[in-house]
């Protein structure tokens, strides 16, 4: 598992957000459609009913004050031991039906998205929506690369462009 952007990429789902455990609040990507897991939010929806997909409420911050939050949050842990987990954001489902609002956990390294990650991934799910993409390439990436560690920054940011043009994942 690895998170690129706003992704959270297994062997067989991508996750918007981290993968949710147990009854904790979760989007899947599946080759069939779009699943909300969790309490209260459990509904499945196919590829087909899907006419738009969002995030709203994400941190994003830019390189430099993402740098200097990672710094606090160390001199926050360092003098009290206390970490407090990022707050959940949502995803917003258009289907023919109505929009659906769901939570989704926050998986990023610090909790915090660069603009450039927050934009490109905004961009992945509305090409999914229009059925311009799949979940294909990422799940094929994450396979080949089973035992690699997370991608840096510039190759999830590689990932994601690559992804959203339709193209094939790279497997570094």
């Amino acid at each position: 598992m690895t998170m690129v952007g706003l992704f959270w990429i297994t062997e067989d789902h991508v996750y918007v957000g981290g993968e949710p455990t147990g009854a904790a609040p979760g989007v899947r990507l599946g080759k069939d459609g779009v699943e909300c897991l969790g309490t209260d939010q459990g509904a499945f929806w196919t590829w087909d009913a899907v006419r738009s997909l969002d995030v709203r409420d994400v941190a994003v911050r830019s390189p430099a004050r993402r740098l200097l939050a990672i710094a606090g949050d160390w001199v926050d842990v360092l003098l009290t031991t206390h970490v407090d987990q990022p707050p959940p954001f949502t995803v917003v489902i258009g289907t023919a039906e109505g929009t659906v609002e769901a939570n989704a956990l926050t998986a990023a390294r610090s909790g915090v998205h660069t603009t450039a990650e927050y934009d490109l991934s905004r961009a992945l799910l509305a090409r999914l929506a229009a059925g311009a993409v799949t979940v294909d390439p990422p799940l094929t990436w994450r396979r080949a690369r089973r035992d690699a560690g997370a991608p840096s920054r510039a190759e999830g940011e590689e990932l994601l462009r690559a992804w959203a043009e339709g193209g094939p994942v790279s497997a570094r």
